[in-house]
């Protein structure tokens, strides 16, 4: 096991190294791992009844893609490109809820460093899909898909967006009301997000995600990208799938901890890996920038500026989340830090453990 995790300490920027341990309490960390471990998220050994259990929308609640049993609580602790800490099986697979969506704005940003993504820009200019053609759907921008503000309505892969419970929980939205004036988490539209940029790459996200991404930092091949059994779309007369931006109804992403750790690592370095740009700069600061209706929410990523994610975590902290935190991918640029968790429970309790063991130093580089 400590072979395959050195694997991440080998991309550490030559003109950002330093000693990982510096600054840290050894004890502490190692104490806040074995904790973690000991905190499984109970009932995943079944995933279909612990979905079921989970969702809480009155109708349409029937899984409409594949589905991976749960193993356990699993997760790392990095610091300065360096595995400070581990707890289960790191290189396991999982599935990532609705973590994916922060992957999926990785995604649509390597289709803006490409110029072909202009986040203002309505997604009409340059995709062609029935759902962008009416008055509202002309309105909805690039900007209004990632943070959950296009206020779109209809129907995807036979789920109206009406029935996501999680859009009335805490959101702003207004019905009928225009595109960028109102915030909702909801998995539908985040599903016509990945329409939207399928179509606009012409090919496959999962292709783009190991081809751009994925590759380049050094990835294992275990993970894969899911959507459901109808979700397809026509391009040049060839069916592609198209993924889904959570686990609502199956599907997602699956990726183990270690993985998820290179993700948040390479976000920590302004999209960085060694001596390559792999994603810009410019779109990290983006994904990290408060949404107007939600200043806790960036380009599908979650910012704990004013401690309203996670109270007792640093302000300083950025994340992917699902399951209520089931699932989370920690990064802290005030630490040079990167947590990522999988299937543990109570994690704000190891995010502020690590923090407190942890002392802030200069930005990461």
């Amino acid at each position: 096991m400590d072979k395959v995790l050195a694997g991440l300490d080998d991309a550490v920027d030559a003109e950002n190294a330093g000693d990982p341990w510096e600054g840290v309490d050894a004890e502490a960390v190692a104490r806040a791992a074995r904790q973690q471990g000991e905190r499984p998220v109970p009932g995943i050994e079944d995933m279909a009844s612990y979905l079921a259990a989970q969702v809480a929308d009155d109708s349409h609640r029937e899984v409409i893609g594949p589905l991976l049993d749960g193993q356990g609580a699993s997760g790392v602790i990095v610091r300065r490109g360096a595995v400070l800490g581990s707890w289960g099986d790191p290189t396991r697979a999982e599935m990532a809820y609705s973590a994916t969506k922060s992957v999926l704005a990785l995604v649509a940003g390597i289709a803006h460093d490409d110029v072909l993504l202009v986040l203002d820009e309505p997604v009409a200019v340059r995709v062609g899909l029935p759902q962008f053609a009416d008055a509202h759907g002309r309105g909805i921008t690039w900007r209004h898909l990632l943070d959950q503000t296009s206020q779109w309505e209809g129907e995807l892969w036979g789920k109206p967006t009406s029935v996501d419970a999680q859009s009335t929980r805490e959101g702003t939205e207004s019905p009928g009301g225009p595109p960028g004036e109102g915030w909702a988490y909801n998995d539908v539209r985040v599903n016509l997000a990945a329409l939207a940029l399928t179509a606009l790459f012409g090919r496959a996200l999962p292709d783009v995600l190991r081809d751009r991404v994925m590759t380049p930092i050094g990835a294992s091949s275990s993970w894969s990208w899911h959507g459901y059994a109808n979700s397809l779309t026509d391009i040049d007369g060839t069916r592609v799938p198209v993924v889904s931006g959570g686990a609502h109804w199956g599907g997602g992403l699956w990726i183990n901890a270690l993985d998820l750790a290179r993700l948040g690592h390479l976000c920590l370095r302004g999209g960085r890996w060694g001596g390559r740009q792999v994603l810009s700069a410019r779109w990290v600061e983006e994904m990290w920038t408060p949404c107007r209706h939600k200043p806790n929410y960036g380009l599908s990523w979650w910012l704990n500026d004013h401690r309203t994610v996670w109270p007792t975590a640093p302000a300083t902290g950025r994340c992917a989340r699902g399951n209520g935190g089931g699932h989370l991918l920690w990064v802290d640029p005030s630490r040079d830090l990167v947590i990522s968790s999988r299937w543990g429970a109570e994690v704000e309790t190891l995010l502020a453990a690590v923090s407190q063991a942890v002392e802030p130093g200069p930005p990461a580089g």
